[in-house]
């Protein structure tokens, strides 16, 4: 199924409301928006297989452009509207972009990247203009909305977010296939989730990260609704779920603690009923916030491991999780391993690096050693997301940390996330991130720089906040685990998906070190 399919028998039925401006788009007019798009791509010269670059914020358009660009058969990279000018074009240029488009909102970032990115055909510009770019609406205006003779299934190409280095863009082998053809994602919305007709789907998360956007165009290919948040916030979040009688979302768990952090007065006069699924992934989610968030919303929260690169998907759903507290579920595909760093396989509840097997095959466009050290060490072509973690005996995985963010200290290896799960919970810590600091005798310490409630006015208020939270963890966790020192800051660098950019913070104190470890 596609949204053409669905405007054959409902073409009047609301595909996309922006929550924040109740606009809406039609199944009729998303079809023939893509249609239009389509035509554009192809007047270009542009054939199944070639590349289009995205950067938008959450725009009432942004799947009309995607679509367009999936029925042409084209594989699109929805770039992060983040990003810095330099890895823009970076991203631009490596993929291999034929036609870019963005909107007026990003006009400066857009004419700054015209003379790095010399191999664009053609630049589009939505809700204005300026001196290298064309009018989208002009152009997507002037093509027939009739569908192209011949359409393919495109794909997109993400790029991870560069929370430990350059961005690198996931890549599979491209093969034409008949436009409605579904995705192994389809089945996984349908079947584990509920997905159908009668879905609205409510996106808190910026549309160019892979699980939005994914999972907004698995209820455009049933015939749901998708309900757009353009930023997030934890009222609006809830207000909009009685506003638009929501039944399914997704979030990050930094969604979950911003709502609890809210006023109990404030979250309880949202009427959260109509919910029937509640997904979240894209980072661990403390023990405590997850029960929390069950005991308020009830058995509807369902958990999901996985990555971009779709060489394995694992689940639980609140049932299997309160049995097995702390767990992100068992594998639903793929076969789990964990391995030491020869590549030898771990018994239960020994932590190793965790790997996928499976028939899944990608790799990272242009970036062969990245490639390489993602498979195992024993050539079995297992690969890894990069995160470390156990499965007990009953085969359920335990995510212990990014590989990239263990903390040694005089020889013991330390996972900053079990300190910031004790940490986010404090009554006075709004956002917490834990990493490795320079320590001349044990090679590395570990410091907390926490975006506290309040910042302390003054420097013995923070004294007194900060040995208060040093004291809070080691109260539930050996002192080797916990900070030896505390930061205080207005906002630690999050990406809208949630992830944390840790490595923007471990660079400023490493600055001066003259060693990176």
């Amino acid at each position: 199924m596609f949204p053409g399919k669905i405007a054959e028998t409902a073409p009047d039925r609301p595909v996309i409301v922006m929550a924040g401006t109740g606009e809406t788009l039609t199944y009729r007019q998303l079809d023939e928006g893509a249609n239009r798009v389509s035509q554009l791509m192809t007047s270009h010269g542009l054939q199944p297989g070639d590349h289009v670059a995205i950067c938008l914020e959450n725009h009432p358009r942004f799947f009309e452009t995607v679509w367009g660009c999936h029925y042409a058969g084209l594989v699109y990279t929805c770039c992060s509207s983040r990003l810095t000018t330099d890895e823009l074009a970076y991203i631009i240029n490596d993929c291999g972009a034929k036609v870019f488009i963005t909107s007026k909102h990003k006009a400066d970032q857009a004419e700054a990247i015209v003379a790095s990115t010399p191999n664009l055909v053609a630049r589009y510009m939505l809700d204005g203009t300026t001196t290298h770019y064309d009018s989208y609406e002009s152009a997507v205006a002037a093509q027939s909305d009739q569908p192209l003779a011949q359409r393919f299934e495109g794909t997109d190409m993400l790029y991870s977010s560069g929370t430990t280095g350059r961005p690198k863009g996931v890549a599979f082998v491209y093969k034409p296939e008949p436009l409605g053809t579904p995705p192994s994602l389809l089945m996984l919305a349908q079947f584990v989730f509920g997905f159908n007709e009668q879905t609205v789907y409510l996106s808190p998360a910026p549309l160019y990260h892979a699980a939005p956007l994914r999972f907004n165009m698995a209820v455009h290919r049933l015939g749901g609704t998708t309900v757009i948040m353009e930023h997030f916030d934890a009222e609006e979040y809830l207000a909009c779920i009685p506003k638009y009688t929501v039944t399914h979302s997704q979030v990050v768990p930094t969604m979950f603690v911003r709502m609890l952090k809210l006023p109990e007065a404030q979250r309880n006069q949202h009427d959260v009923s109509s919910l029937t699924t509640v997904i979240h992934a894209a980072a661990p989610c403390p023990v405590e916030v997850k029960r929390k968030m069950i005991e308020w919303w009830g058995p509807i929260i369902h958990e999901y491991y996985a990555g971009t690169e779709g060489n394995g998907f694992v689940y639980c759903n609140s049932e299997q999780w309160l049995a097995h507290p702390g767990t992100v579920g068992q594998a639903i595909s793929g076969i789990l391993h964990i391995l030491d760093e020869q590549g030898n396989e771990l018994p239960a509840n020994e932590t190793g690096t965790v790997f996928f097997e499976s028939p899944a095959v990608f790799e990272y466009h242009n970036d062969p050693e990245k490639t390489k050290s993602s498979r195992d060490p024993q050539g079995r072509g297992w690969s890894t997301l990069g995160d470390i973690g156990y499965l007990d005996d009953d085969k359920f995985l335990y995510l212990t940390d990014r590989k990239a963010f263990m903390i040694i200290s005089g020889g013991v290896n330390i996972y900053p996330q079990e300190s910031e799960n004790v940490l986010i919970n404090h009554p006075l810590v709004t956002d917490v991130a834990v990493f490795g600091v320079p320590n001349d005798e044990f090679g590395e310490e570990v410091k907390a720089v926490v975006q506290p409630v309040t910042m302390p006015a003054s420097p013995a208020e923070a004294d007194k906040l900060a040995k208060e939270l040093i004291a809070y963890c080691r109260s539930q966790l050996a002192d080797v685990k916990c900070p030896r020192s505390v930061d205080f800051r207005p906002d630690l660098p999050r990406h809208p998906t949630g992830k944390l950019y840790k490595r923007l913070l471990k660079d400023e104190y490493w600055a001066n070190a003259g060693r990176s470890i």
